[in-house]
């Protein structure tokens, strides 16, 4: 993550505004999130600020769709093209959200799995990530949890064949960037989006997740 999509949350904490919650019962078939799902929330002690999804396209906000699919409920299909990803339900439906993807030299595809998942998560920029962007060393050590963040409020952390990938499905502190193509691989959320996906994932069951071709 460059150091200028950092820099961009900080126009966001004065946005801070009476808290709300973000659950997952917060819409019902055929509905898009309400506004308050994307209010300014206190979660794990520290303070989310709002975003203001009126100005978000409508295609990138959380809702319940028809999806048919072969996957079983409970898988998580990301559309690179489309920039959304889809948390697989019951009865041909879906929870759609809007996502930003890697930039070109950066997308792949395939299968994975939740390996490990983490609230307010540190961050460790990879070893080659610091190489191209060398003013990101001084977090070599780990970027303790935040809004500035660039693994936001939740990560679901991407695994093969028992292997790391890298590759996370995380919130970020720039919500302009949902429906872009601009980071190195991972799969960026809204933080009050991937609250929710967060919440919906089984942490005792292996969750599929299919990326595809972009």
């Amino acid at each position: 993550m460059h150091i200028r999509t950092l820099l961009l949350a900080l126009s966001f904490t004065g946005l801070l505004a009476a808290a709300g919650c973000t659950t997952t019962d917060s819409m019902s078939s055929g509905k898009m999130a309400p506004i308050s799902a994307y209010a300014a929330v206190n979660d794990e002690g520290i303070d989310l600020p709002r975003v203001p999804i009126t100005e978000v396209d409508d295609k990138y906000r959380r809702q319940i769709v028809d999806y048919e699919t072969d996957e079983a409920p409970g898988t998580i299909v990301v559309d690179t093209k489309e920039r959304l990803l889809y948390y697989v339900e019951e009865d041909g439906k879906a929870v759609r959200y809007g996502i930003g993807v890697g930039r070109d030299g950066f997308r792949w595809s395939g299968d994975a799995y939740i390996g490990r998942r983490a609230e307010w998560p540190t961050w460790y920029p990879p070893s080659a990530m610091v190489k191209r962007q060398p003013e990101l060393k001084e977090y070599a050590g780990g970027m303790e949890p935040g809004i500035m963040n660039p693994l936001g409020a939740r990560a679901l952390y991407l695994y093969r064949n028992g292997n790391d990938t890298m590759f996370r499905i995380h919130g970020n502190p720039n919500w302009t960037s949902i429906g872009q193509a601009v980071s190195s691989g991972c799969i960026r959320m809204i933080n009050q989006d991937i609250i929710d996906l967060y919440a919906r994932v089984d942490p005792d069951k292996r969750t599929k997740v299919v990326v595809l071709p972009g």
